[in-house]
């Protein structure tokens, strides 16, 4: 994947929610004009790529509480010039979770989410914003998850309980995303 290939994907991208439609039209404009879009050095924002982790029944999405910004979220990170964004989720999926990355089922190629958010200020780096590319994953829940030391704790949480530990818009629209197929494929399994 390159930056081009990055735009085709963003093209492609639909969605019913307004403000991602947003983030996809901002992300859009600003990897057309910026061939460095990918690394972390171009301020004010540059490109991120993450995963939504569900459990093979859906019930579940992983999530970490990430050190440096004492939150929790899906895995994902900077792309440090790679160009291929899925590859950079994917990478820092099998990082994040301390998984080998044959443990990692991708589920579809296309972009599952975008967003655009506020990064504060920290240690040498300036506030700015992060455009997160994410892609959509399945890991097997029965799997033990040793982490890394980017994150406090790695586990697992019923999709009904994700806003107890991030409430953010960006988090909720993957959770409705998540009911949406997990509806559309009891759906299937009934007709």
């Amino acid at each position: 994947m390159h930056r081009q290939e990055l735009l085709r994907l963003l093209k492609l991208h639909s969605t019913r929610f307004m403000d991602e439609a947003g983030y996809r039209t901002r992300a859009i404009q600003f990897v057309e004009t910026h061939t460095d879009c990918f690394h972390r050095h171009l301020w004010p924002m540059h490109v991120t790529g993450s995963s939504w982790v569900v459990s093979p029944d859906r019930e579940r999405v992983l999530m970490l509480h990430h050190r440096k910004h004492d939150q929790w979220f899906q895995p994902g990170g900077h792309a440090d010039g790679d160009a291929d964004i899925l590859r950079v989720a994917l990478r820092e999926t099998s990082e994040e979770t301390g998984l080998d990355p044959k443990r990692i089922l991708l589920l579809h190629q296309d972009v599952f989410d975008v967003d655009i958010h506020a990064i504060p200020a920290i240690g040498n780096e300036p506030p700015h914003e992060h455009i997160d590319i994410r892609f959509l994953v399945e890991i097997d829940d029965r799997l033990v998850l040793p982490g890394n030391d980017e994150s406090h704790d790695v586990i697992w949480v019923d999709l009904n309980n994700v806003s107890r530990f991030n409430n953010n818009r960006s988090t909720y629209r993957m959770v409705e995303k998540t009911r949406f197929m997990r509806n559309l494929y009891s759906e299937r399994r009934i007709a």
